[in-house]
């Protein structure tokens, strides 16, 4: 636990936890909220290839993911590391041009 708390800047073990559990709880929260976009949007495991539809619904669910992780950090008083995590992973595939002053 040590290693994580110097790693990532933080200072308290509940950082931490809250952290995991941020993580936890955005990545079934993003799968979820994608299920009514898929519908909405006509994807239905049944109507197209599953070879179709479950990169489809990854690509739905990345952008959701990323847009809900600092929302529910914000909720656990994690905001500042969610932001700065957001940066961080969005520089590395590419979009860092979004973060730009």
């Amino acid at each position: 636990m040590e290693k994580l708390k110097q790693r990532w800047g933080i200072e308290s073990n509940w950082a931490v936890i809250a952290i995991f559990i941020v993580f936890a709880i955005n990545g079934s929260f993003a799968t979820w909220v994608a299920k009514p976009v898929t519908i909405f949007l006509g994807l239905d495991p049944e109507k197209i290839s599953g070879f179709i539809y479950y990169p489809l619904r990854f690509l739905l669910i990345f952008p959701i993911y990323q847009i809900t992780l600092p929302i529910v950090g914000w909720f656990f008083g994690q905001l500042k590391f969610f932001w700065a995590f957001e940066k961080k992973f969005l520089s590395r595939i590419g979009l860092g041009f979004l973060f730009k002053q």
